[in-house]
């Protein structure tokens, strides 16, 4: 099987790997002493990088300014459709509200971008407009993907605040209701996670930990890590971690037969896999995606995670997502021998981290980054990486 060694392991091997993944919960971690602004997902250093970039015409982040001023999420016409209660089912069926959530969201944070770069007010105005309609009324999210929505809106939302608040000198007077917004109808929800998919607690906690920042909620951040920190290792297996994956308590996935379903259906376990990846890669990418941007704010933040094991779950599951994203044959082991494609523009983050800040090779990782180039956004939470990650240094 291309060189993959399939383990039967004894029935006494197999209890001890469940309980080291089960009881062998990773340390706490503590937030800053004072919290970096802007410091979700994005820090001031970068965002002045990106700036420099783009005024001097340099590529690849002239090309994906441009792509993001272009797009619909940057129309200074834009006029954001809140509601009362955003009501998302499975799939988005019903969809009464959820794409307007997510967009506005993504759009609040494309202008606040553009504003940086340019420094044209109108752009920081249209993106408290957005912001301050949302704020002013919704109450909450409803129907069985209302968790997964909360956290997807919630991961954009404080990325855009951070950078108005700390940057734009116009004023923001409706900046503690948004606020309120985000302490009482987003965090109560995020911060519980999900025994769902591993991406909807990933998104969840990115939505969590982002809001912390932007409220300096120690308490919050503190628990939105500790979950990341459990659910991390729990999404991305290394071989390090036995011969099963490592699991979640609260989902009492305490038998081999429980983990393989839990995992698709894939019962060899090899570094990189993801607990999606025979779901389909666009799914994994949102866990990915979610990993890496944690990861970004926790260093912004003052505490860089990519030296841990969060580091090498990240540059492993890239490179194996990577390079099959590329094209390369699936093995008859793997997923049955066919994988859903469509990773998405997830990997800017995690490739600048580790490879242009680390050296760590990524072979992979970086063919796929480089013919992505200018990513976009996948209009859900992740939006114009290239610009704001790409080769950056700070």
């Amino acid at each position: 099987m291309n060189g993959v060694t399939v383990r039967r392991t004894p029935l006494l091997a197999v209890v001890a790997s469940l309980l080291t993944g089960v009881l062998a919960a990773p340390a706490a971690h503590s937030a800053p002493a004072a919290f970096a602004h802007p410091g979700v997902t994005v820090s001031r250093s970068q965002l002045d990088f990106a700036r420099a970039q783009v005024q001097a015409g340099a590529q690849p982040w002239k090309g994906a300014y441009d792509r993001m001023l272009a797009s619909k999420y940057a129309d200074l016409n834009r006029v954001p459709k809140p509601r009362a209660t955003v009501e998302c089912g499975s799939y988005s069926n019903p969809n009464n509200g959820c794409t307007d959530e997510r967009e506005d969201a993504i759009a609040a944070y494309t202008d606040a971008l553009a504003w940086y770069v340019t420094r044209d007010a109108r752009y920081a105005r249209k993106s408290i407009e957005i912001m301050d309609a949302w704020s002013a009324t919704l109450t909450g999210h409803t129907n069985s993907n209302a968790p997964l929505q909360t956290g997807w809106a919630g991961s954009s939302w404080p990325k855009a605040a951070e950078i108005i608040k700390y940057t734009y000198t116009g004023g923001w007077a409706g900046q503690d209701r948004f606020a309120a917004m985000l302490r009482d109808v987003y965090l109560p929800v995020v911060i519980k996670g999900s025994n769902s998919n591993g991406n909807w607690e990933l998104s969840m906690t990115e939505a969590a930990v982002g809001i912390s920042v932007f409220l300096e909620d120690r308490a919050s951040y503190d628990t939105a890590m500790a979950r990341f920190r459990t659910r991390a290792a729990a999404y991305v297996y290394l071989a390090s971690d036995g011969d099963l994956p490592k699991t979640v308590p609260s989902q009492n996935l305490n038998t081999r037969d429980k983990i393989v379903s839990y995992w698709q259906g894939q019962s060899t376990f090899v570094t990189g896999l993801t607990q999606e990846t025979c779901r389909d890669l666009t799914h994994t990418g949102y866990g990915i995606s979610a990993i890496s941007h944690i990861a970004e704010t926790s260093r912004i933040q003052g505490q860089d995670l990519y030296g841990t094991d969060v580091g090498e779950r990240l540059r492993q599951a890239l490179g194996f997502q990577a390079r099959y994203q590329l094209g390369a044959a699936v093995p008859d082991w793997l997923c049955g021998g066919s994988l859903k494609l469509g990773l998405g523009p997830v990997t800017e983050v995690g490739y600048n981290a580790l490879h242009n800040r680390r050296g760590v090779a990524m072979t992979n990782t970086q063919a796929l980054t480089l013919a992505n180039r200018p990513a976009g956004t996948d209009n859900l939470f992740v939006a114009w990486e290239t610009l704001t990650h790409g080769d950056n240094p700070n």
